[in-house]
């Protein structure tokens, strides 16, 4: 599927400006489907200036039919929702899309990590891209079958390599000399039936599907400096009930997991807690609504400790993959569920890391890094997306400014 998503990308690219929405003018289009809500941003690059931020010139919106903890239940539904968001774009843009990246979420991502090694090829030693391919396939098999049951790699992201067993520090091995190549190699992976229910739905709106990409992956272009990727970090997404996160190190995703809790969770507690309507909870939540009837200490006793619920599970995932506490630019928190009061204070204590909330609305992230990939042409090759990245964290603040009255 990969291979053809990739073949799709050149036909794309070979095709006539008259027969395509896009490239002409260094156009692309991003689907997020969500539980709650579909966005679709349509950017625009400048060719002369390619390092500025895309323009954002089209977006739509509509509330997402047909799915239940982000899996889709009945696609003729997610499909009407695509259309009525795509109607928008499309009017805001003038383009009619016939193409677009879509991104995938909720709790059937994973991933997985895979070490495999092979022999130089070459006569004179020298290391090329068939034996990194070769070395990457290798890693691939060696996941364990169990991990892979009823589950497909939608990207794959090679974190380090050795030759004749000593690490090197440099991105590529292409050009060194060596007798044996070893590379580790991160696998992320969703459910086979949850992609393919996602693409039938995007092609029943009459729109090809360019790509797929896991949304943290998308969500971190727009979200995460350069820097904190170099640094290390760790990027939560509180959503309504899912909390994504994706750790990055060296510039690179290093591990990506979503666990099956969210804000519902919290307004549900305070709901059940102090015996209120689920609409005065969720404004308790925000700190939208005063009531002097409600202890202030009995409902941040409440919030904290779902939120220690969510804290423990990232500690845990921290642990398994052994940064918990190493990783210098913290934990960046983002989505709806950020905006609870305290949660930086009780992520830095829970984590022992800086903690700092960024874009609270995070509505548009996803679609709009999906944009920024699909422009970027190479550097969409390269998992750790680093040019795309650096643009992205210099203008992160202004992007938004386009979606304003």
């Amino acid at each position: 599927m990969a291979l053809q998503w990739r073949e799709r990308r050149l036909d794309f690219a070979r095709s006539s400006a008259s027969d395509l929405l896009f490239m002409r003018k260094n156009i692309a289009a991003g689907i997020d489907i969500g539980t709650y809500q579909v966005k679709v941003v349509v950017s625009e690059s400048d060719p002369e200036q390619p390092e500025k931020l895309p323009r954002i010139i089209g977006s739509g919106l509509a509330e997402s039919r047909g799915l239940r903890h982000g899996y889709i239940v009945n696609t003729r539904d997610v499909t009407k929702s695509v259309l009525d968001a795509v109607a928008q774009a499309e009017k805001a843009s003038g383009f009619k899309i016939k193409r677009a990246f879509i991104s995938i979420g909720g709790i059937s991502l994973q991933s997985i990590i895979g070490t495999g090694a092979i022999v130089i090829s070459r006569g004179d030693s020298e290391i090329t891209q068939l034996d990194i391919e070769k070395a990457t396939a290798g890693a691939e098999r060696n996941v364990p079958a169990a991990s892979m049951v009823n589950r497909r790699i939608i990207h794959t992201v090679p974190l380090s390599f050795k030759i004749d067993g000593k690490p090197i520090m440099s991105r590529t091995p292409i050009g060194l000399k060596g007798n044996k190549l070893e590379a580790r190699v991160l696998f992320i992976t969703c459910l086979s039936q949850h992609l393919d229910d996602l693409i039938d739905a995007i092609t029943d709106a009459g729109i090809e599907v360019l790509d797929v990409v896991a949304s943290p992956i998308a969500g971190a272009l727009v979200t995460l400096s350069k820097n904190q990727k170099v640094a290390g970090c760790l990027l939560a997404n509180i959503g309504a009930e899912t909390v994504s996160i994706v750790v990055y190190e060296n510039n690179l995703p290093i591990s990506l997991e979503v666990f099956p809790i969210g804000s519902t969770d919290i307004t549900n507690d305070i709901a059940l807690g102090l015996k209120l309507p689920i609409e005065d909870a969720e404004s308790l939540k925000r700190g939208s609504l005063s009531n002097a009837q409600v202890s202030k200490k009995k409902l941040d006793e409440i919030i904290a400790a779902r939120l220690s619920d969510i804290f423990d599970l990232v500690e845990a995932h921290l642990k398994k993959i052994d940064r918990n506490g190493l990783l210098p630019a913290g934990i960046i928190i983002t989505g709806g569920g950020s905006g609870v009061a305290t949660i930086e204070d009780l992520a830095r204590a829970a984590l022992k890391l800086p903690a700092k909330i960024v874009l609270k609305d995070s509505t548009w992230s996803v679609a709009y890094g999906l944009t920024i990939l699909g422009i970027g042409g190479d550097d969409y090759a390269d998992q750790g997306m680093s040019k795309p990245a650096g643009a992205v964290a210099r203008k992160v603040g202004s992007w938004f400014k386009q979606f304003l009255p």
